[in-house]
């Protein structure tokens, strides 16, 4: 992903049109994968699941290189009565894409009669140019390629619905974009980088700013968590680092790990559970019953041990191999989306969810150098996260671009790589209750495991989640209207 930013130039519909038409097709395998974003559930949480195929060029970047690879997309048109409605285009992030969910963004769809089109990205799920993940074929993953993607994309469909509609080339119907995450920072960085292709962009929990150690992420979870959740969560790290130094393998055993012989893996994993119950929205899951343990004088580690196997890994779907640095380095996993995300990880964004130095959480064997090292022995050398030129290029928080709607919830840790401060022409929200966390304003309370429309009636306050939606409708209603103007100033 590094690169410098005098390298970010604006190209025209003509030179995308010229990258999507001038390549020859590899004959690359794709296969299914399974992701945390992605839960499995009933048909009902889809609006759609039924595939559909473009060819997309594997190095946007080479004059030289013109092997592609199929990517796969969904579309839904259902509300689209009127052939020159909106475009809404949902980014698919970090995981396989499985279909178009029938959360929020579907509500907002039916409101302005949209068509709703999602492109999965780039090496995830059955959109892998390669079979085999080696660092080198890792090399066309990254950002910059995936934004060039959904540009290309964008043009794609654009032509595809002239043709359906036997109109012009030429005609463009207004497009808007919607992303969560790492999809909410390509939102916004296909907003600032091709602000010709969309009327505007949506960045719910859009982590926008690299960062190199994220000591903000271990500090939100100590606030979200509230006093008491929080001194049981230290007491814990401070039993299980003790017992980690006396019989390591007991304790892995407790948690069903054992299978993580670095300490360092297993660490991490113990701080990604707790975590996730604030970032997803449920923190009862996991305070209500360390309260109750600390209570009746029942050990903390053996509560937190149950809630981290039957929570974390049963009822969310995580597996303990994804924590696993000799599984991260295979190169044909079963689920690959934890080596990918991990590259990018490692290439581009960094996030390194290290403990402060101070009244940490999680331990603090969970560092800098941790990090760098299961970099460096995952990927080899010379992977290696640049995050100055990271924001250099995009511009972190003081991202310079417009018409981009800010959204987090107050309890996510994610927020603070996110945008949070309003500025001219892009208005940021905080949505303030003890379950919003990450991307509720699309995905409702809790955020995991799926609520269709993205119901906010679980919000601990639905209303602080409804006047956030209402903002965003409005920005869209206004971005969408201008972009029918005779004379675009966008």
């Amino acid at each position: 992903m590094v690169s410098r930013a005098g390298f970010a130039s604006l190209l025209g519909a003509s030179f995308l049109l010229l990258l999507l038409r001038s390549a020859e097709p590899l004959g690359f395998n794709h296969r299914p994968t399974t992701a945390g974003d992605e839960l499995s559930a009933a048909p009902s949480r889809y609006l759609t699941r039924e595939e559909r195929w473009m060819s997309q060029r594997l190095d946007h970047f080479s004059p030289t290189d013109h092997r592609q690879f199929k990517q796969r997309y969904f579309e839904f048109l259902d509300y689209h009565d009127d052939p020159t409605g909106p475009v809404f285009l949902r980014i698919c992030g970090e995981s396989s894409c499985d279909g178009l969910p029938n959360d929020y963004l579907a509500v907002i769809a039916k409101k302005f009669g949209a068509a709703v089109v999602t492109p999965e990205h780039r090496y995830y799920g059955k959109s892998s140019p390669f079979d085999s993940l080696t660092t080198d074929n890792l090399r066309f993953l990254s950002s910059k390629q995936a934004l060039f993607d959904l540009a290309v994309f964008r043009q794609h469909y654009q032509e595809k619905l002239n043709s359906q509609y036997n109109r012009s080339a030429g005609f463009d119907n207004p497009w808007f974009v919607f992303g969560v995450s790492y999809s909410g920072a390509l939102s916004a960085w296909f907003r600032l980088k091709f602000p010709q292709l969309t009327c505007g962009s949506l960045a719910s929990s859009g982590v926008v700013l690299a960062v190199y150690n994220f000591t903000d992420f271990d500090k939100q979870v100590g606030v979200s968590a509230g006093p008491e959740c929080k001194a049981a969560l230290q007491e814990i790290t401070r039993l299980v680092d003790e017992q980690l130094r006396s019989d390591s393998h007991s304790v892995k055993a407790l948690f069903g790990a054992d299978s993580l012989k670095n300490d360092g893996d297993f660490l991490f994993l113990l701080a990604d559970a707790a975590a996730t119950t604030f970032q997803y929205g449920n923190p009862d899951a996991l305070c209500s019953p360390l309260a109750n343990a600390k209570k009746k004088g029942e050990s903390l580690v053996e509560t937190y041990a149950h809630f981290v196997k039957d929570y974390f890994v049963k009822k969310l779907g995580t597996t303990v191999s994804s924590y696993d640095q000799e599984y991260l380095k295979e190169t044909t996993p079963d689920d690959s989306s934890s080596r990918l995300w991990w590259f990018q990880v490692c290439s581009e964004v960094a996030y390194f969810q290290v403990a402060p130095k101070n009244d940490s959480v999680r331990s603090a064997q969970v560092n800098t150098r941790y990090n760098l090292d299961l970099c460096k022995n995952v990927y080899g050398e010379g992977v290696y996260p640049d995050v100055f030129m990271t924001n250099l290029y995009y511009g972190g928080t003081s991202i310079a671009a417009s018409k981009i709607v800010f959204t987090n919830g107050s309890q996510d840790p994610w927020r603070h790589a996110s945008k949070q401060k309003s500025s001219e022409d892009m208005p940021s929200y905080i949505i303030k209750c003890s379950n919003c966390g990450h991307g509720t304003d699309l995905r409702g309370c809790p955020q995991l495991p799926f609520r269709i429309e993205g119901d906010s009636s679980n919000c601990t306050s639905p209303e602080a989640v409804n006047i956030v939606r209402k903002q965003i409708v409005k920005n869209i209603d206004l971005w969408l209207s201008q972009c029918h103007e005779p004379t675009r100033t966008w």
